[in-house]
């Protein structure tokens, strides 16, 4: 058994998991479009999807609906999340079959995918790259590249911030859930070359939103990039999408393993 550190990011994660369910079908659903032409034509005989950072599991679902006949590793290190997503597969048995949740962060991939020689139809790296530091991403897409078919695909969403800049607060969210009201708020500040820091608040409310039940706070630092960073730094091939059928999507960058 290999120690696993937990991580500053980890911790954050996991501080808020209880409440990313009420958020995640929406960014699945706003996701969705791009990721089917990212993995449009993948061959499940050349081995599983690797999805890192799998959260709670609506992207997995989306993967299982798009590639019907592959197997899917679903990495993810955060505790509270990886319960919810390790639940969701358990309780749907299509996913069960198919679908092993681990631990690995994206660090801890890069370090033994080399090391192992798995191999993988594609990769799909959602609410992750912006996390590594540029050599921490150098390492991910050199052992992702080795571990894919040539020309197999890496999806990598971007979260639409290609350079650092102030995003004032903003509230993200408003739901009922029985008598209480949740809302989500997230504001952003350039932190450094090329990073930036993201504050966001969870907001419980009493009945018809009324008096303040509780708050969960997290702050996290996230490095900037657009897809002409990510092709430079993968030395990939790199295919930007932000619409499909004419209709605006999450912008996600998809690289594409060296021809062989």
């Amino acid at each position: 058994m290999t120690p696993h550190a937990v991580s500053t990011v980890e911790s954050a994660y996991s501080a808020a998991g209880e409440f990313y369910e009420l958020v995640a079908e929406r960014q699945a659903a706003s996701s969705g479009p791009a990721l089917t032409v990212a993995l449009a034509g993948v061959d499940p005989a050349a081995g599983p999807v690797l999805e890192i950072g799998a959260g709670t599991g609506r992207i997995t679902e989306l993967i299982a609906r798009e590639v019907p006949g592959a197997s899917i590793v679903a990495t993810e290190p955060a505790t509270t999340m990886r319960a919810v997503l390790t639940s969701r597969v358990a309780g749907d048995p299509g996913l069960r079959e198919r679908v092993t949740v681990t631990a690995e962060s994206a660090q801890d991939l890069a370090a033994r995918l080399p090391r192992t020689g798995e191999r993988f139809c594609a990769a799909v790296v959602f609410g992750v790259a912006g996390h590594l530091d540029p050599g921490e991403r150098r390492a991910l897409w050199s052992a992702l590249d080795g571990a894919l078919p040539p020309g197999a695909p890496i999806a990598v969403d971007l979260m639409g911030v290609a350079a650092p800049r102030t995003i004032p607060p903003v509230r993200m969210l408003r739901e009922r859930v029985g008598d209480q009201v949740y809302e989500w708020w997230s504001a952003g500040e350039p932190s450094g070359a090329g990073r930036m820091r993201f504050d966001t608040t969870w907001k419980v409310f009493g009945p018809a939103g009324g008096a303040p039940v509780r708050e969960v706070s997290e702050s996290y630092q996230w490095h900037t990039l657009g897809t002409a960073d990510l092709a430079a730094e993968s030395g990939l091939a790199a295919e930007q999408v932000t619409e499909v059928n004419s209709r605006t999507t999450a912008e996600i960058a998809i690289l594409r393993g060296r021809p062989a």
